[in-house]
C-alpha cells in the first residue's frame, strides 16, 4: 500500500485522495468496467479445465443432499444445527438454489465459482482504486491469476470462499461509502452484508479489524468515536460467530484429541512458520499441493524459533522505517490469516497445518503490497519494459493457474498428483482408496488402505474401508479383525457399525448382525444404509413386516435410494401386495434404470402376479444389460415355457446350465 502522506485532498474538502502515479501501463488505467471485462476475461481462460471438473472428496457434504432438497429442507439449512457439515447457512442456501437449477451438473458449480472468483478480483480492485492503492488493478489480475486460489475456485466446496470474499469486499465498500458521508443506509448495507458474509465462512470476521488497519493507514491515528465505535457491533457479531465455528469444529467436525493437542509455545512456533509459507507460496507459487506434509512442531529443535522471531522482526523493522502501508499490508494479511495460524484448532489439522484455500481471501493485503510496490519501480523502467514486465509476469500466472487447475478434474486425478508430491499422505491414500473401491476397482484400493494404516496405525476410517472392501470382496473373516479394530480405536463410529453389522450376516450370524445396525441407527437416527441393511437382515430373519418398515423408513432418509425402493417391493411382493409394490419398481427403475438387480426382482414380481409379457421384457433387458446373469436366464426360461415359447425357453435353460457349470457370480 502507498504512504498516504503522500496522497493529496481533491477540491470540494470530502476527504476523497487520488493516486500520486499513473498505473504500471496505460492498459490498467483503462476505466472500472473495462478492466473488470478484462479480469473476468482473464479468469475464464486461466481456469477453463476447472470446467470439466466434477465431485471431490467433500463436495458431496455440500451440494445439496436429497433430503434437503425441499422447502422444508431449506428452512432445515437455517434452523438445524448439524443438517449440513458446517453451520454455514447462506452457502448452503446457495447450493440449494443451484441444485435447483441445474442439480447435480457438476460444470454448473464450476463456472459460478469461477465467476464469483472473477467478481472477487473486480470487487477488490474497485477496493483498492476507492483507496488511492497504486496498482489496483495489477493487484486485482494477480488475485485473479495467482495459482494459490485454484483450491478454492477448482474445488466446489470452497464456493463458501468465493461467494465470502464477494460478500466481504461489498460489505467494505459500503462501508467505506459510509465511512465518507456518515449516513445511516450505507451502514445499515453494510452491515447487512457482513453478517451474510458471516452466515457463509467465519474468516469474514476480520473485515472489522481490516478496516480498523485501513483506517489507521489513510489517517496515522485511529479515533474511538469516528472508527471503533460504529465497527463495535460487528466485533460483536464477529466474536458470536467465531465462537460457534470454533465450538462446531470441536464437538460436531472432531478437532479435538491428541492431534491437536499444541502447547502456546508449539503455537507460536507453528504460526510463525505458517506466515512464511504462505508468503512464499505466493512470491514462488511452485509445488502447489492439495494436501501439504504435515509438519513436526517441536520447541526443542532451535532452528523452527527462526520463523516467529524472523515475522516479528519484518514487523518491527517495516514500523521503525516508517512504512506505514507495508505494516498495514502485512497486518491484513496474518491478521486475515489468524483462525488458520494454529492458535484456534480446525479439523485440517489433523494431516496438514496449511492449505492453499486457507490464505485465499489474505492473500489480497500481500498482492496489493507487492502491486503498490511494483508501480513504484514504473519510473525506473522503460515504457515498454514495464509492460512487457507485466504481460509475462501475468501470462506466467495464468498458465500456472491453467494446469493446476487440471488437477481438480476427478478424484483419481487429485489424489494421484498429491502422492506424487507427498507419498507419505495417509488421507490421500485412504481417499483414493476409497474413489477406486466406489467405481469397482475393490483390489486395487487395498493396498492403499494398507499403506495409509503403515503410515498412520491407528486410523479408524482407513480400518473401516479395509474391513468393508474385504468384506466386498467375499472375504469376511479377514474383514471382521479389522472393523472391530476400527470400533476399539472409535466407539461411536456408526460407519463401522454397520459394515460389522454387514460381516456378521454374511458369516451367518444373524443376530449380531441386527444388533451391529441397530447400534449403529442409535448412534446416527438418520443413517439410511444402516436403516436399509436392518431390513434386509429382518426379512432373512422371517420378519417381513418389520423389514418392509424398514425398507420405507430407508426411503424417507434417502428418497433417491433405489435399492430400497427395489427390496420394498419385494417385501410388499411377497406379502401379497403387489398393487402397492408396483409403484416402488417403478420408483426403483427411474432412479436405477441400468440395474440388472432391478429389472430382474421386477420381472419375477410380475411373474408372481401372471403378468407374463411384462415380465418377459424386463428379464430380456435384465440379460441385455448383463449377459451372464445365470439366474436371469433361468427364470425367463421358466417364464418363456409358461407363455409357450419352448424353442426360446430351451436356449435360456442352456446358457443357465453352462454359466452355472463356469461358476457364474449371482447378479441378484
Amino acid at each position: 500500500m502507498s504512504d498516504p502522506k503522500r496522497m493529496k485532498s481533491r477540491a470540494g474538502g470530502d476527504n476523497k485522495v487520488e493516486p500520486i502515479a499513473a498505473p504500471l501501463t496505460d492498459l490498467l488505467h483503462w476505466p472500472a468496467r473495462w478492466m473488470c471485462a478484462l479480469v473476468v476475461g482473464a479468469t475464464l481462460l486461466a481456469y477453463f479445465p476447472a470446467f470439466q471438473g466434477g465431485f471431490i472428496w467433500d463436495d458431496a457434504g455440500h451440494v445439496t443432499r436429497p433430503d434437503l432438497q425441499s422447502l422444508q429442507g431449506l428452512g432445515r439449512i437455517w434452523c438445524e444445527i448439524g443438517a449440513t457439515q458446517q453451520y454455514y447457512p447462506f452457502l448452503h442456501t446457495a447450493f440449494w438454489v443451484e441444485h435447483l437449477l441445474w442439480g447435480d451438473w457438476a460444470p454448473g458449480y464450476h463456472i459460478l465459482n469461477v465467476l464469483l472468483h472473477a467478481t472477487a478480483a473486480c470487487l477488490l480492485g474497485v477496493a483498492l482504486r476507492r483507496l488511492a492503492v497504486r496498482g489496483a488493478w495489477l493487484a486485482a489480475l494477480l488475485f485473479a491469476l495467482h495459482p494459490v486460489c485454484v483450491e478454492s475456485v477448482a474445488w466446489i466446496s470452497e464456493q463458501k470462499n468465493t461467494i465470502s470474499t464477494v460478500l466481504y469486499f461489498s460489505a467494505a465498500l459500503a462501508y467505506l461509502r459510509f465511512d465518507d458521508k456518515r449516513k445511516g443506509a450505507p451502514y445499515a448495507l453494510a452491515t447487512g452484508l457482513f453478517a451474510i458474509a458471516l452466515l457463509t465462512k467465519t474468516v469474514t470476521a476480520t473485515l472489522p479489524a481490516a478496516l480498523l488497519v485501513v483506517f489507521w493507514w489513510k489517517r496515522g491515528r485511529l479515533s474511538w468515536r469516528r472508527d471503533v465505535g460504529p465497527l463495535a457491533p460487528w466485533f460483536a457479531l464477529a466474536g458470536a460467530a467465531g465462537w460457534l465455528t470454533a465450538w462446531f469444529e470441536r464437538t460436531r467436525i472432531g478437532a479435538q484429541g491428541a492431534d491437536f493437542s499444541l502447547t502456546l509455545a508449539q503455537r507460536g512456533l507453528l504460526a510463525g512458520r505458517v506466515i512464511w509459507f504462505y508468503l512464499g507460496k505466493l512470491v514462488w507459487p511452485a509445488d502447489l499441493i492439495f494436501i501439504y506434509p504435515r509438519w513436526t512442531v517441536d520447541p526443542v529443535q532451535a532452528w523452527q524459533w527462526l520463523f516467529p522471531l524472523a515475522a516479528l522482526a519484518l514487523l518491527v523493522g517495516l514500523w521503525l522505517g516508517r512504512r506505514r502501508g507495508a505494516v498495514a499490508g502485512l497486518l491484513f494479511f496474518v491478521g486475515t490469516l489468524f483462525p488458520a495460524l494454529g492458535f484456534i484448532n480446525v479439523f485440517p489439522f489433523l494431516f496438514s497445518f496449511v492449505a492453499d484455500h486457507f490464505q485465499y481471501l489474505a492473500c489480497t493485503g500481500i498482492l496489493a503490497l507487492g502491486s503498490a510496490g511494483l508501480e513504484s519501480l514504473r519510473p525506473r523502467l522503460p515504457a515498454a519494459g514495464g509492460r512487457v514486465l507485466a504481460a509475462l509476469g501475468l501470462a506466467a500466472l495464468g498458465i500456472l493457474t491453467w494446469h493446476q487447475s487440471a488437477t481438480y478434474r476427478d478424484v483419481f486425478t487429485l489424489y494421484e498428483t498429491t502422492l506424487a508430491k507427498n507419498p507419505a499422505c495417509w488421507l490421500a491414500h485412504n481417499n483414493l482408496a476409497e474413489a477406486l473401491a466406489n467405481s469397482g476397482r475393490t483390489p486395487e484400493a487395498i493396498s492403499h488402505l494398507e499403506q495409509a494404516l503403515r503410515l498412520r496405525p491407528g486410523f479408524p476410517e482407513a480400518e473401516n474401508n479395509l474391513g468393508d472392501d474385504l468384506r466386498q470382496l467375499g472375504r469376511p473373516q479377514e474383514a471382521l479383525p479389522h472393523l472391530e479394530r476400527a470400533l476399539r480405536l472409535q466407539p461411536t463410529f456408526a460407519e463401522a457399525h454397520n459394515n460389522l453389522g454387514a460381516a456378521f450376516m454374511m458369516t451367518g450370524r444373524s443376530a449380531k448382525g441386527i444388533a451391529e445396525f441397530i447400534e449403529a441407527l442409535r448412534l446416527k437416527p438418520g443413517y439410511a444404509v444402516a436403516r436399509f441393511n436392518l431390513g434386509l437382515a429382518r426379512a432373512n430373519a422371517g420378519q417381513p413386516d418389520q423389514a418392509i418398515g424398514d425398507f420405507a423408513e430407508a426411503v424417507r432418509l434417502k428418497p433417491d435410494f433405489g435399492q430400497a425402493e427395489l427390496n420394498w417391493g419385494i417385501g410388499l411382493t411377497l406379502a401379497g401386495r403387489f398393487p402397492e409394490a408396483r409403484t416402488h419398481f417403478e420408483r426403483a427403475l427411474q432412479l436405477e434404470p441400468d440395474s440388472p438387480a432391478v429389472h430382474y426382482g421386477f420381472a419375477r414380481a410380475l411373474a408372481g402376479a401372471g403378468r407374463l409379457d411384462e415380465a418377459i421384457a424386463h428379464y430380456e433387458q435384465a440379460l441385455r444389460l448383463a449377459p451372464d446373469f445365470a439366474e436371469a436366464h433361468s427364470d425367463l426360461a421358466l417364464a418363456l415355457r409358461q407363455a409357450g415359447r419352448m424353442s426360446e425357453a430351451d436356449a435360456h435353460y442352456q446358457e443357465a446350465t453352462r454359466l452355472n457349470a463356469r461358476g457364474a457370480p449371482a447378479q441378484n
